[in-house]
């Protein structure tokens, strides 16, 4: 099988998009040849029937310019793949999908998200299925789609022997960003630390561009209620030091909104840290007492709860079950079923 594949970045390093260059050495694995078109390549290092190709982002070039590139791979790459899989950017669809239409070759679109557009419907029509993670995806509604699993590295995300977890310890892993909701979780804390609880939050992440304000407002916020000695903002880490930074923490708090599915999650149950999220699309894959409301007395209450010793020791074999439903393997497995 030989597979044209659309993605954002190419980029090992990268602490937000650095999992897929994982995904691309599997879906190598059972490939002929794979070729990969991104908007921006950083590091990687990938089998010798894998060949990566930018639209130029790396190199600062505009707008117009990706989409001249766009075409000019499109037609020096014809013949070459006979499926196509495009990875979260339904552009790629819309600006391909007539071509592909026409010379009959398969469209397969990863998209998970919660919300959509008349752009999002057009590409669902132009793709031969839709793969997502979450039934509250916006793409879940559609006939043509498949709950897939999250793609986990279960090689990578494991429990590390002789690493300390720090007690009384949370963390929270991604981007910061108001769809974030790094806030609430602060706000948690200082409600925490007013009853006299013992515990600690860490952030870890990259500040977009955009977000710089946010960012600020947080560290304003932490100073202003004298939280800088239980608040911590680590910045962003490489991609190959997380697993060792989930694996130091108790709590892993995810407090994205519902319709999508933060591989976070997953991670960080992998590697002992006790999951704790707000998102409703986990109500039926993780145990109760890893649920919570996004406000800040229910996260505080639901820390509490988390942070007690037994309820670690209990979650440990369903949370492993909920790992297990969520790798890597699983996934690339079940996407060739998909695809053949």
């Amino acid at each position: 099988m030989k597979i044209l594949v659309f993605t954002q970045k190419v980029d090992k390093n990268d602490p937000v998009l650095g999992f897929f260059h994982g995904w691309i050495n599997e879906i190598a694995k059972k490939s002929e040849s794979v070729e990969v078109i991104c908007l921006e390549k950083g590091q990687y290092d990938l089998p010798d029937n894998v060949t990566v190709y930018s639209l130029g982002k790396e190199n600062g070039v505009s707008k117009l310019a990706y989409v001249f590139n766009f075409y000019k791979y499109l037609i020096s790459l014809s013949g070459s793949y006979d499926k196509v899989f495009v990875h979260m950017n339904q552009e790629y669809v819309l600006l391909g999908g007539l071509y592909w239409k026409i010379n009959g070759v398969p469209v397969y679109l990863w998209r998970n998200h919660p919300n959509g557009s008349i752009l999002t419907r057009i590409a669902v029509g132009l793709s031969t299925k839709v793969f997502c993670a979450s039934t509250q995806s916006f793409t879940a509604q559609f006939s043509k789609t498949t709950i897939m699993p999250a793609g986990i590295d279960t090689n990578l995300f494991s429990l590390r022997p002789g690493t300390i977890r720090k007690k009384y310890s949370v963390c929270m892993v991604g981007r910061i960003s108001p769809i974030k909701h790094v806030e609430l979780a602060i706000q948690a804390i200082k409600i925490l630390v007013r009853e006299g609880v013992q515990v600690t939050l860490d952030i870890i992440g990259p500040v977009p561009q955009k977000d710089q304000l946010y960012f600020e407002s947080l560290r304003k916020y932490v100073t202003e209620n004298n939280l800088t000695k239980v608040v911590h903002f680590e910045g962003a880490i490489s991609p190959e030091k997380i697993p060792e930074f989930y694996n130091s923490f108790e709590i892993c708090l995810n407090l994205t909104e519902s319709g999508s599915f933060d591989k976070t999650i997953v991670e960080s149950a992998a590697c002992g840290a006790m999951p704790l999220v707000s998102n409703k699309s986990f109500e039926t894959l993780l145990p109760q007492k890893c649920l919570t409301s996004a406000d800040p007395k229910s996260l505080a209450q639901s820390i509490k709860v988390l942070l007690e010793p037994y309820n670690q020791v209990e979650l440990q074999n369903d949370l492993k079950v909920f790992v297990e439903k969520q790798s890597l393997s699983g996934l690339v497995n079940k996407f060739f079923v998909e695809i053949k």
